[in-house]
């Protein structure tokens, strides 16, 4: 039984259980993926059938994790075999367990929202996109928001966090940021930016806004889809893309 249930691996030389961060964050990022393309399936076309999906799967994933066993976890699973031919990293299992509560509360709450009672509002964007950043610093950056939370609520303070930050360390001289550093980011935004609307200004559709015909249906008028996007099933699609809605 307790093979069964549990929370973390005890590991010799820790005095706390631990979890692999690289599948840690092989799942957060399966997760990130499928969560943004259902997102922006909302809010692009109004489309909530795929957040409803995500949303069941994600409470079900959670729940394993949180009261069964991480590694029984689908996602966790998909995540070990992803990294299995790396160096595992190991990490303080308490606070990732915290974290994993907070993503569960708000994937209870989408649950009430938007698939029991078909809410739809701003709160559905504001937990949306907090879910999001969550599982986006912690894929990307290997950075656990919810985990330094975690330290205001519990006396035992986190341990063998990812990188070693929970370890009081001076930074090295190549991690060290500066004002030039900082110049050169602003500048990159920068050009981005006027090369964007330099040379790819908005369009603005409306009174007197003139659309460009398709190529592929000259004759037809601007707003009507091509044969292919017709024969594909993907004309209000080719609409939307093309500033016809």
């Amino acid at each position: 039984m307790n093979k069964f249930f549990g929370f973390g691996e005890q590991m010799d030389g820790y005095d706390v259980p631990v979890l692999n961060e690289r599948e840690v964050r092989a799942a957060a990022g399966l997760l990130f993926l499928f969560a943004l393309v259902a997102f922006m399936n909302s809010w692009l076309m109004g489309n909530f059938r795929l957040t409803r999906i995500f949303v069941i799967a994600f409470l079900v994933d959670f729940t394993i994790r949180i009261f069964i066993n991480p590694k029984f976890s689908p996602t966790m699973i998909l995540g070990r075999f992803a990294v299995r031919k790396q160096m595992p990293e190991y990490v303080g299992a308490p606070q990732k367990r915290f974290a994993w509560a907070v993503g569960w509360v708000l994937a209870v709450t989408m649950l009430y929202l938007i698939v029991i009672n078909n809410v739809i509002g701003p709160i559905n964007l504001i937990v949306c996109a907090t879910c999001l950043t969550l599982m986006f610093f912690e894929s990307a950056f290997g950075i656990c928001l919810a985990c330094k939370v975690y330290n205001l609520f519990s006396r035992d303070k986190a341990q063998h966090c990812p990188g070693g930050v929970c370890a009081v360390e001076e930074r090295r001289v190549g991690q060290k940021t500066g004002l030039a550093q900082a110049l050169i980011v602003a500048a990159f935004l920068g050009l981005i930016g006027f090369v964007g609307q330099r040379y790819f200004p908005p369009v603005e559709v409306g009174a007197g806004a003139t659309l460009p015909a398709s190529p592929a249906s000259p004759a037809d008028g601007p707003c009507t889809p091509p044969d292919w996007a017709v024969a594909m099933g993907h004309a209000e699609m080719w609409k939307l893309h093309n500033n016809c809605k």
